[in-house]
């Protein structure tokens, strides 16, 4: 007997309610934190108080979202078996609460910070927006989302580091040294390896997901892998080689 592996589709959308409001709270949230975040600015951060405020509140989300995606998978491992249809509260509350997040990024970007660099973090978070909202509005894909979420560990040590530039520290700083090796080591187990781990089940599941899913979800990968593989060269080339290469001009 010859078994066909059939698209699954949404088949309800009562997700879409709950989701959205925690998409506008999380907005409003992380509004109220980057006022915080302005109000905490260090003396020596003064001349980038707006890199200050963005950068400390994307800390934040990447802290909680990081760690919280972990949690997800704790508490109901069913989500790493079933990618598809496996949802669960707490997971569906961690995309919805992410989205927001990358809302209110975008539109702080665009009012503060309109540059090459700023650009290519917005089409990121539109990508990821869009993803993330089907899985949001159909409560299909959660765990796949979710997955994308560990990547936020990642993230914590690569804010930490801007953080620490602006602040002023030398790039020969002890705590900038160990940042610099746990980023590069976690960007390879948490980035690198997730990415791809979510290439290869996008592959192997194509014939369960309608046409438009696995465009979109290609898509999505595609332009996450190049900014990514971007971004490792611009860490090695500014944080080790360039490095390694004023220490043998002084010596």
């Amino acid at each position: 007997m010859e078994f066909i592996n059939k698209e699954i589709w949404p088949e309800e959308f009562s997700g879409a309610v709950y989701g959205l409001t925690v998409v506008f709270l999380s907005f409003v949230g992380f509004y109220v934190l980057s006022v915080f975040a302005e109000l905490l600015l260090p003396k020596a951060a003064e001349k980038n108080a707006w890199k200050w405020k963005n950068i400390s509140t994307s800390l934040v989300h990447s802290v909680i979202t990081g760690f919280w995606s972990c949690l997800c998978f704790y508490d109901n491992p069913k989500l790493a078996e079933d990618m598809i249809k496996t949802h669960t509260v707490l997971a569906h509350t961690l995309i919805s609460v992410s989205v927001g997040y990358f809302i209110y990024d975008t539109i702080d970007m665009l009012r503060y910070q309109r540059n090459r660099q700023s650009f290519e973090l917005m089409g990121h978070h539109v990508v990821i927006i869009i993803c993330f909202g089907v899985s949001i509005v159909s409560r299909m894909y959660v765990g796949y989302a979710v997955v994308a979420l560990v990547i936020e560990l990642n993230s914590i040590f690569l804010h930490l580091r801007q953080i620490l530039q602006i602040c002023q520290f030398k790039k020969d700083n002890k705590l900038y040294r160990l940042n610099s090796i746990i980023n590069l080591g976690t960007f390879v187990g948490f980035r690198i390896s997730v990415m791809a781990w979510m290439s290869k089940w996008l592959l192997i599941n194509k014939d369960l997901i309608p046409f438009v899913f696995y465009t979109l979800g290609s898509i999505g990968l595609a332009v996450m892998t190049i900014m990514n593989i971007v971004l490792f060269y611009r860490l090695l080339q500014s944080d080790f080689i360039r490095k390694k290469e004023s220490t043998v001009k002084v010596d």
